[in-house]
């Protein structure tokens, strides 16, 4: 699997130990080649050492254990919600890990970019294109409704949360200025995400 995961100086990094500051969650086919990849640029450029995944294979039911690991050793998750982001059972699987890993480590921050779509669709799951995804996999997956169920719990978990929302511009100046600048709101939100 090649993964992208561009180092560079970063105090930010060495002071909360993690391998990562930063996972991005996304949907390749929708912002892979655009929003995606000028967000991990700007990441980059501000000194965060973070953890892109390149494989465009077809993928199994099961994230990998290297995405899995990444998750793990990441101090924030940066989730782009796209229009198509719900169809991937990969991208699920990789949501409900953050989740997880939410939930075990109370210091773990999330941010959702919500990208093309209406966080309050994405909220509800409802709207046309989430409503249909959700409706196929419960019948695909009729012996394992725990599994849709998780899926669309740590959906609405993450779709609850304060973000940008965004159109098709490739705007990543919220995120440019992310190490300089204190963005309250958001991490007030992303604070009392994850709190029992």
């Amino acid at each position: 699997m090649a993964a992208s995961h561009t180092s560079s100086s970063s105090t930010h990094h060495q002071l909360l130990q993690s391998k990562y500051d930063v996972f991005l969650s996304f949907r390749g086919e929708d912002t892979r080649n655009n929003f995606t990849d000028h967000l991990h640029a700007a990441l980059i450029r501000n000194g965060f050492i973070a953890f892109k995944d390149d494989e465009t294979l077809e993928r199994g039911n099961e994230i990998s254990s290297e995405l899995s690991q990444a998750i793990e050793e990441s101090n924030v998750s940066i989730v782009i919600l796209s229009k198509n982001y719900a169809s991937s059972p990969w991208c699920l699987d990789e949501l409900a890990k953050i989740v997880e890993c939410g939930n075990k480590r109370k210091d773990r921050k999330v941010f959702a970019v919500f990208y093309g779509v209406d966080p309050a669709d994405a909220r509800t799951q409802k709207g046309e294109d989430f409503e249909r995804v959700f409706a196929k996999y419960e019948e695909e997956f009729k012996e394992n409704q725990e599994k849709v169920l998780k899926w669309r719990a740590a959906f609405t978990r993450v779709a609850s949360l304060a973000g940008w929302h965004l159109q098709d511009s490739g705007d990543v100046s919220p995120f440019a200025c992310y190490k300089h600048t204190h963005v309250t709101s958001l991490e007030i939100s992303s604070s009392i995400f994850f709190q029992n």
